[in-house]
């Protein structure tokens, strides 16, 4: 067997083997999808519009979030995103379509529907002269059930306890974000509304709160967050909605929204000038402006013969045995997916975050 022939066997075990994962986890990703059907729905939006004057602010937005899972919403500047959070809360009324919580209409049954929710829109209001304990007294007084009981359990849950009884002016942002965070717990809602909640927070602030939210998720709350840190939102959410003008692009779950958007092969061949001409004459997609697709700290990464390209990865190994018949050297092939920031951008044609 000749060192042509080895290279094309080995690269075409290496794509069995990455079908034989993909199938693999088609198969989790499957059994997933099962058990979050059978998943209480804790939140439905449909078909939600919103005109203001003449103008439409918001379109058309329909996503669902389910109990135990960590929904982000994504949206740049002017998409519509703060309007259908307030539309969310009965802050203000929609034009047309339909936001229902634990199987309420939050229009036509407010009280019922909002009693399932707790919410921080921006930052948490508090009052700094009054100690961190006192300051949910002071709104568990406003709901029904909430005891000296239930104050200490939400607490235990945001991990106050040693400083509950400090007044809240010499608490750190963080510990005013958790204060809040306990605050909306108090009433036992079933969904969470989060605006921004990392804004303001040093990194150590940002993957405590990020920890805490998770584990909320995993007790299972529904929670909804709404960040402009779309690094964060990838570590933190299970599923994202993608609003831009008005309208839902894109809903599901991260990794398959990238997946599913992008299929960024890399190629380092020798000679490069030779094996670019092979692939361009096989019809593949090439990308000569790569810091449109991939993340900076992706690039930095790749050597600069690299040739990027756009194609399903099992074509991959139809193209294989040409470049090695043709004597063109594959020093690497590599799947790179573009962080969910690129994805952001790619669907919403570069407008800027909120």
């Amino acid at each position: 067997m000749t060192a042509a022939d080895k290279a094309v066997k080995e690269q075409v075990q290496k794509e069995r083997h990455k079908t034989e994962e993909r199938t693999a986890l088609g198969s989790r990703e499957g059994t997933e999808k099962r058990n979050e059907k059978q998943r209480k729905t804790v939140l439905s939006v449909q078909h939600l519009r919103k005109k203001i004057g003449r103008k439409w602010i918001v379109k058309d937005v329909t996503f669902e979030v389910q109990e135990g899972e960590v929904f982000g919403f994504l949206g740049p500047n002017g998409a519509g995103k703060t309007t259908t959070i307030r539309m969310l809360v009965d802050l203000i009324r929609p034009t047309k379509g339909k936001v229902t919580i634990c199987g309420y209409d939050v229009r036509r049954q407010p009280e019922q529907a909002l009693a399932y929710v707790g919410s921080i829109v921006e930052n948490p209001e508090v009052y700094p002269y009054l100690t961190g304990w006192e300051n949910l007294q002071h709104f568990g007084r406003m709901l029904p059930g909430v005891d000296e009981q239930r104050i200490s359990e939400v607490v235990d849950v945001v991990g106050l306890d040693q400083r509950i009884h400090d007044k809240v002016k010499t608490y750190s942002l963080g510990m005013r974000q958790r204060l809040g965070i306990a605050q909306a717990l108090l009433g036992r809602p079933k969904l969470l509304i989060l605006d921004e909640p990392t804004n303001g927070l040093d990194p150590k602030g940002i993957k405590e709160l990020r920890l805490f939210i998770r584990r909320l998720a995993e007790e299972g709350l529904a929670v909804f967050v709404s960040s402009h840190l779309l690094s964060e939102i990838q570590l933190l959410c299970d599923r994202v909605a993608i609003i831009s003008r008005g309208r839902v692009l894109a809903v599901g779950a991260v990794e398959e929204l990238i997946s599913e958007n992008s299929n960024y092969i890399v190629w380092e061949l020798s000679p490069r000038d030779r094996g670019l001409k092979l692939l361009e004459e096989a019809g593949i997609t090439m990308i000569p402006e790569v810091d449109a697709v991939l993340d900076d700290t992706i690039i930095a990464g790749l050597s600069e013969e690299a040739i990027v390209t756009q194609m399903l990865p099992d074509d991959v190994q139809a193209v294989l045995p040409r470049l090695v018949a043709e004597g063109i050297r594959i020093h690497a092939v590599q799947r790179i997916n573009p962080t969910l920031e690129q994805l952001f951008l790619e669907l919403t044609e570069g407008e800027s975050i909120e």
